[in-house]
């Protein structure tokens, strides 16, 4: 896939950007350098691989589930202004 100065103008038309000619050019290249890559990729045979969620397997360290502060929602919903059945009542914003 390769884009034309007429596609480009009309993505920058859509994405509400002024590009002057020049920087059509500049910017066809780029983009039609980036669709030959992505189309190199995608003709890469990844049958048999399993998906991973990052490039080096490793295991994340985590730190236990447990409860570091007390519960002090009914201290903080004491103070404000409105609340009902455990929620804060704000005013509407929207007409």
């Amino acid at each position: 896939m390769s884009l034309n100065l007429e596609q480009v103008f009309r993505a920058a038309r859509l994405a509400r950007l002024a590009i002057s000619d020049a920087e059509a050019e500049r910017t066809a290249a780029q983009l039609n350098n980036i669709f030959a890559l992505i189309e190199q990729m995608q003709a890469v045979d990844t049958t048999g691989v399993e998906p991973m969620s990052h490039a080096v397997d490793l295991a994340q360290r985590l730190r236990p589930d447990a409860v570091t502060e007390a519960d002090r929602r009914a201290d903080f919903q004491a103070i404000a202004p409105e609340t009902e059945a455990g929620l804060y009542l704000v005013p509407k914003v929207i007409e």
